[in-house]
């Protein structure tokens, strides 16, 4: 009888153990469209920067999970020949001028109508 409670002991230690460490789970690539044809599929979409990451499976997979595929180039292809650069002279923070405000336009003014209109 006393062997059960560490026996039930080692039981959980050993639960908690297998479920805290996390697997070792290998990227799902994502595209950046939806399947035309899911094929009876389950397909779901999570934000990754901005951009949707079409996936196939439940909601809610973990983003570090989903990657883009890498693309062959990341950098536009270019001849190597600079046709124009557009210079532009920095502007002197000291020339800038202030713009004022009406009295009508200034935060106590509208605040006194908002009060007033009650």
């Amino acid at each position: 009888m006393s062997k059960l409670p560490s026996i039930a002991l080692a039981a959980w230690i050993a639960t908690l153990l297998s479920v805290g460490i996390p697997n070792a789970q290998a990227k799902q690539q994502c595209s950046a469209a939806a399947p035309k044809n899911p094929h009876g599929q389950w397909w779901s979409y999570r934000l990754i920067d901005g951009r949707k990451c079409w996936y196939e499976g439940k909601p809610m997979l973990s983003k570090s999970l989903l990657e883009f595929p890498k693309e062959a180039s990341a950098q536009p292809v270019s001849n190597g020949k600079v046709t124009s650069v557009v210079t532009q002279k920095p502007g002197n923070p000291l020339e800038a001028q202030a713009r004022t405000l009406n009295d009508s336009d200034s935060f106590e003014a509208r605040w006194r109508e908002r009060v007033d209109m009650r």
